[in-house]
């Protein structure tokens, strides 16, 4: 029986803390660790680093932090490593690296997969005219377009290691793969396992985003506050049906439990019964998420229903321009006074692009941190003493922003009292890298593994199709003898995230008992009592919820409800990052007897 595989995640975006690796490896006994570095709009910033350079546009730390100070142990110890840090050009990262460990005089073997960068035949696919996925809007101007990366699957990871790769760089693929790479290397997986590539998905998607499965972000902060600094990153110990366990380095900070991993389970998963990677089609409904120890959980019930016949493509490209500022004040009716300065700002903006027969920004976003403005209607806090006034625009013209900056610090002397500030220089216009997430056929791809005994195309899978699965609903909530209305926080763990203009709010019920309860209380008309101020445009206003009786969760769906997302937003949260925390304080009923019995079982 093949043993079982241990993976550690040490990255989860492109920034992410360098302490990671050599903690992964002072904890021992691992097999691989994997590292994800790319985010859509990373893509757009590599994009333009290679355009300037034509050696740039890949992840630099991961050679110079991540890699250069730990290859010794990392050899010593026989870890393989597994990376996405290749970005917009794999080639030069991994040129970078061989250098790296030729100068150490090490001997450990470099692959690259390739063929994710659609970019080349831009042209081709303008003429092929595909409509954007979520949305449904047309191409945007081909000279605008500034990345095309198609989302790559695992099994060339896989051939690489099977090459005898020690280290596999690859450019845009989906998050997961990485683990799963490793996974299909290890256990020898066919396509046709689609059970057991479901569950090493899902392994990746808990390792993806670092210590998020291990304490941060966290509902229950106060649990882990105390550890975060040295709080542990995740590491996942894979079986040969796909089930897994996720544990963190003995004597680190933070905390495994159902809530910690639950919570990183649902984090932007969309529909969680149509959870579409390359290599298969998940359905995480049924998955189980267990305590087994301390620190220690066990995740099983992930299944495989078919594999997509096309690969996840996003493109960026140069839609305008916008910025912003924030100006604080503070003293008595500080709240209105910032209210007022920002509305001065934009009128004579207004009026200056009005002389100049340009027409008005395109966006607008004022809000008051401070004063409950991401609350909505269920601000309950008295006018605000101490308020940080956030004022952005956006125009297709960098001049009419630049205006915007002007005016808006030209006016320090034409305030209600109270503005202040820490000083700075006046910021400058940025370019918006706008998304549009289309689906490429896979037999338009060309997938490539380089290494030292050549090339090999790794581009064919054959597709199989996808199962349909029925809508699951949680069991109506009992009649109740008396009713409380307490904060969902009291019933509930939620983490929140985006996909592109879509906010994705995860809840769990802290006891699989208050699940019927919750699932009543989250209806549209509450959801939109929330968080009905950011759902603006009717036009893409939607909300979807979905059940997920394995973890007694789940997960919502807020369509159009970020501004556009990513850098097409001027909001102060465009990734929705605290989506979760609006819900959590928002009260809803529950059976009073029920709560008081579970209080009881404490």
């Amino acid at each position: 029986m093949t043993k079982a595989l241990r993976i550690g995640g040490a990255s989860g975006f492109w920034g992410d803390a360098s302490v990671a690796t050599p903690q992964l490896l002072a904890a021992g006994g691992l097999d691989f660790i994997v590292y994800d570095y790319l985010a859509e709009i990373t893509m757009a910033i590599l994009a333009r680093a290679r355009d300037k350079d034509p050696q740039a546009g890949f992840a630099t730390d991961f050679v110079t932090a991540a890699m250069a100070s730990n290859l010794a142990e990392i050899a010593r110890q026989g870890v393989k490593i597994v990376s996405n840090a290749g970005g917009m050009n794999p080639v030069a990262c991994a040129v970078a690296l061989r250098s790296e460990i030729e100068a150490q005089g090490l001997q450990l073997k470099v692959a690259v997969v390739m063929g994710d960068d659609l970019l080349p035949q831009r042209d081709e696919i303008a003429q092929s005219a595909p409509r954007e996925m979520f949305r449904d809007t047309a191409l945007p101007p081909v000279e605008k377009i500034a990345s095309i990366n198609a989302y790559l699957g695992a099994f060339p990871i896989a051939a690489a290691l099977d090459r005898g790769a020690d280290i596999v760089i690859t450019g845009r693929c989906v998050d997961s793969a990485v683990t799963l790479g490793a996974a299909i290397h290890h256990f020898g997986w066919a396509a046709s396992d689609l059970d057991a590539l479901a569950g090493g998905s899902l392994a990746g998607h808990i390792l993806e985003c670092g210590p998020q499965a291990t304490g941060g972000n966290f509902t229950d902060w106060r649990e882990v506050a105390e550890g975060l600094a040295e709080i542990g990153y995740p590491i996942a110990e894979l079986f040969a049906d796909g089930s897994f366990d996720v544990s963190k380095p003995e004597g680190s900070g933070g905390m495994v439990s159902r809530g910690t991993v639950a919570e990183q389970m649902l984090y932007e998963i969309g529909d969680p019964q149509a959870y579409l990677l390359p290599d298969v089609a998940c359905d995480f409904s049924q998955v189980t998420v267990q305590e087994t120890g301390e620190d220690r959980v066990h995740v099983a019930g992930a299944r495989g229903l078919g594999v997509p016949d096309s690969y996840k493509t996003c493109l960026t490209w140069a839609d305008g321009y916008r910025s912003g500022h924030v100006f604080t004040f503070y003293g008595l009716e500080a709240e209105a006074k910032a209210q007022h300065f920002a509305d001065t700002v934009l009128k004579r903006c207004r009026t200056a692009l009005a002389r100049m027969q340009a027409p008005d920004y395109s966006d607008v976003s004022v809000e008051l941190l401070g004063a409950e403005s991401q609350f909505g209607g269920l601000r309950n806090a008295a006018p605000a003493r101490e308020v940080a006034a956030k004022i952005a625009v956006r125009h297709a013209d960098a001049r009419a922003v630049g205006l915007f900056l002007k005016e808006a610090t030209g006016l320090g002397l034409a305030t209600p009292p109270g503005l202040s500030g820490f000083a700075g220089a006046r910021p400058k216009p940025s370019p918006v890298m706008a998304l549009f997430s289309y689906l490429t056929p896979k037999d338009q791809v060309r997938v490539l593994l380089q290494d030292e005994a050549g090339e090999l195309d790794c581009s064919t899978m054959s597709p199989q199709p996808v199962i349909q699965t029925a809508r699951l609903e949680a069991p109506q909530a009992p009649q109740a003898n008396r009713l409380a209305e307490v904060p969902l926080v009291d019933l509930a763990w939620a983490r929140s995230g985006d996909k592109g203009d879509i906010a994705n709010i995860g809840v769990i019920a802290r006891d699989p008992a208050l699940m019927p309860w919750i699932w009543a209380a989250m209806t549209p008309a509450h959801l939109r009592q929330v968080f009905g101020h950011f759902l603006q445009d009717p036009g893409t206003a939607r909300i979807e919820r979905f059940y997920l009786p394995g973890s007694s969760a789940l997960n919502i769906l807020l369509h159009g409800a970020l501004g556009g997302g990513g850098t097409s937003s001027l909001r102060n949260d465009p990734q929705a990052k605290g989506y979760a925390q609006l819900l959590l304080a928002a009260p809803i009923p529950v059976d009073a007897d029920l709560l008081a019995g579970l209080a009881g079982q404490k």
